[in-house]
């Protein structure tokens, strides 16, 4: 299993998107989102998302030159078409100008469509704390829904439908939520499969209703589907998952699930809150810390040796694996490999230090 340093991974990503046919700029914007991921642990958003955005641009999923627009602009909104383009490159422009409009007026609002996979929603919030201010994510599959069951159903009828959350701190780490509304993103069984692992038990259902703990039984058809979140309390994730609906693919214009597999495109609506149009900052801060000093405060149950806070598990594998590197499971580098031999790259001429 090979064993990247970050720098590695930014070398390959911006050989293998320029290779793919994205300008030189975009092709950085997504190498730096995919790299951060695995940096963070997240590899079902990482290196193995590469080969297939390789795929869905040779099935004319995927514009590589598709530029994001500005199709609406007023003081506290804005929507951006993405034109087909790479999500990420579509969703920087919108959370930049979420900012600004926010900087200005106190709330921006910036709805995003027509893009591909956006990646992982928590990179966004991530951004808008950088800039001192509070950021929301909500995201939907636009009209395609056939991931994950209502509360009740066993057929998929909704996307993974993640939310994020991000809030800044006087001088840590931001605050990170950053969730599906069903029990797993796709991406983490994507990697089970890799890896040849068995799929932790609540996860999926096969197809005929059935639980079960096989990935095969959820790609394969008749596919099986992703459970929503909450377990005996789905109920929850299943309400969150419709808001995600009704937000994201409503009010982009992208759509809602409607079991459309042909209309691969994620709809986003981005929101900023500027903490000074509503409150002192020295207050806000110090009330951040007093909330995180006593959530900390909790005496730990058994088998558990600290309370952390939302991304903080994520903050500190970025330490880590910034010194010890990235480990990259054999099937997704083999896929990698021979998905760069495809676009005309040699994978062995990679320098992986």
């Amino acid at each position: 299993m090979p064993t990247l340093t970050a720098a590695a991974m930014r070398r390959i990503g911006q050989e293998f998107f320029t290779a793919l046919g994205c300008r030189p700029d975009d092709a950085r914007i997504v190498t730096d989102h995919l790299v951060q991921s695995n940096l963070y642990g997240h590899e079902s958003h990482g290196l193995l998302r590469m080969y297939e955005y390789a795929r869905a641009v040779s099935e004319g999923r995927v514009d590589p030159q598709g530029a994001p627009e500005v199709v609406s602009d007023r003081a506290c909104t804005a929507v951006v078409d993405a034109h087909g383009g790479f999500g990420q490159v579509g969703a920087a422009l919108a959370t930049d100008l979420a900012i600004q409009k926010a900087r200005e007026h106190g709330i921006g609002s910036v709805a995003l469509r027509r893009a591909s996979h956006i990646g992982r929603a928590g990179a966004y919030p991530v951004t808008i704390a950088a800039a001192n201010m509070i950021g929301v994510v909500y995201v939907n599959s636009g009209r395609m829904g056939f991931q994950v069951t209502p509360f009740g159903g066993i057929d998929g009828r909704l996307g993974t439908n993640p939310l994020a959350f991000g809030a800044p701190r006087r001088a840590d780490p931001p605050i990170m939520v950053d969730m599906t509304t069903c029990t797993v993103a796709d991406g983490k069984i994507r990697v089970a499969t890799n890896l040849g692992k068995p799929l932790p038990e609540g996860w999926v259902i096969d197809a005929q209703g059935n639980p079960s703990t096989d990935p095969v039984a959820y790609w394969e058809e008749p596919r099986g589907a992703i459970l929503p979140l909450g377990g005996p309390l789905g109920h929850k994730g299943y309400a969150l998952s419709m808001f995600m609906e009704i937000c994201a693919g409503g009010l982009s214009g992208q759509g809602m699930s409607s079991g459309d597999r042909r209309a691969p495109a994620n709809g986003v609506l981005f929101t900023v809150y500027n903490i000074e149009f509503f409150t002192d900052m020295d207050f806000y801060y110090d009330e951040v810390e007093a909330l995180v000093n006593h959530v900390k405060s909790s005496r730990t149950a058994p088998g558990v040796t600290e309370i952390l806070v939302p991304g903080e598990p994520e903050f500190r594998r970025e330490r880590e694996r910034a010194q010890t590197g990235i480990p990259i499971d054999d099937t997704t580098w083999q896929k990698l490999c021979a998905s760069a031999r495809d676009i005309g790259l040699d994978p062995t001429a990679w320098e992986l230090a």
